[in-house]
């Protein structure tokens, strides 16, 4: 999966819809604290690539340790289907839970696994 591709995504209940341009053929398996727990497989995109259709109001935000990242989770169901975060160089960015993408073969990734656990 090397072309960028525009994908939908939601959370379980369908309340927060996105839509996002990426290529797959990079997806990251990270075990920092966060990620190992809630099994996220990330792709990572520059903001407008990235939009958000509905749920606006229905996320909430959740920041720890230096609070760079704003990982959004649905009010309702929970689920973390993407984050923000604005780059030392001023780019905004996203980061999307591929796991949360319409239509994905988990099994035909490439996934690399990244020691966010180091940091």
């Amino acid at each position: 999966m090397s072309e960028t591709k525009t994908y939908e995504g939601s959370c379980h209940c369908g309340k927060v819809r996105y839509t996002v341009e990426t290529d797959l053929s990079r997806v990251i398996e990270c075990n920092c604290s966060i990620c190992r727990r809630t099994g996220t497989l990330l792709t990572f995109v520059p903001a407008a690539q990235f939009k958000l259709l509905s749920g606006g109001d229905a996320v909430q935000d959740y920041q720890f340790n230096r609070h760079m990242i704003h990982h959004f989770f649905c009010t309702t169901c929970g689920v973390r289907s993407y984050c923000g975060a604005a780059l030392p160089d001023g780019k905004d960015m996203r980061a999307i839970n591929v796991r949360c993408l319409h239509g994905v073969d988990l099994e035909k990734l490439t996934i690399t696994k990244y020691d966010g656990a180091a940091l």
